[in-house]
């Protein structure tokens, strides 16, 4: 039995063949999925339907399990909302944190860095994030 509270088997095996500065994709309900499918990327769907899942409870569920050195999200127009950005930056605490813009987003989504793309019910725009897997510290290396 596993004593992590993310269980989904095709999640964890994704994870567990991600090395350091792997691309973990967390995408909301918009995201055409299909085409941004790389050569090494596995597609989990978890939107059941429009909010659920949401991308905020993937993210807090993917903190639990992995560790992350970066983030990437999409640029927004000046006018828009992405309060969710906020959001995102609570949860990861200190990250590298980087925009891109959106039609560099998307091919950086089809590297083949990528492995593993979640798409979620989120229907906030600029939702998708890119997460760049960092390295499990043993306790004598905290100073790099």
């Amino acid at each position: 039995m596993l004593k992590t509270a993310v269980i989904h088997p095709t999640i964890l095996e994704a994870l567990a063949r991600s090395g350091h500065f792997a691309q973990v994709v967390i995408a909301d309900g918009n995201l055409p999925v299909g085409a941004m499918t790389g050569p090494n990327s596995t597609t989990v769907h978890l939107n059941f339907r429009p909010g659920l899942l949401d991308a905020v409870t993937v993210l807090e569920g993917l903190m639990e399990i992995c560790p992350f050195q970066g983030a990437i999200v999409m640029e927004k127009p000046a006018e828009a909302n992405a309060d969710i950005h906020l959001a995102y930056k609570k949860i990861l605490g200190d990250v590298t944190w980087d925009e891109m813009e959106r039609w560099a987003f998307y091919d950086k989504i089809k590297e083949p860095a990528t492995t593993l793309i979640i798409q979620t019910g989120e229907q906030r725009r600029f939702a998708n994030l890119i997460l760049i897997v960092g390295v499990v510290k043993m306790a004598e290396e905290s100073g790099f």
